[in-house]
């Protein structure tokens, strides 16, 4: 599965983007952001505060309670702002 990462979640994780093969019992969204968090401390870093970071699959918003189904690409970014 390719995920990216976005604007502080990218800077704490290291890197823009990865493919994962992911285990087989990673099946939602929040099981993925887990799995993530065991990788190594700069995932571990980005993940910490989970509340804050939104999640699309397949450039669609979803909340962590998603199935990960057959998406190809989640992206995890900060909540945006505008005004």
């Amino acid at each position: 599965m390719n995920i990216r990462y976005f604007a502080w979640v990218r800077e704490r994780v290291g890197k823009e983007e990865e493919n994962l093969e992911l285990p087989a019992d990673v099946k939602t969204v929040a099981d993925l952001i887990s799995h993530l968090k065991g990788i190594d401390e700069y995932h571990a870093a980005a993940f910490e505060e989970e509340d804050a970071i939104r999640v699309a699959l397949d450039q669609e918003h979803v909340e962590t309670d998603a199935d990960l189904g057959n998406a190809r690409e989640v992206a995890f970014f900060p909540p945006m702002t505008g005004g």
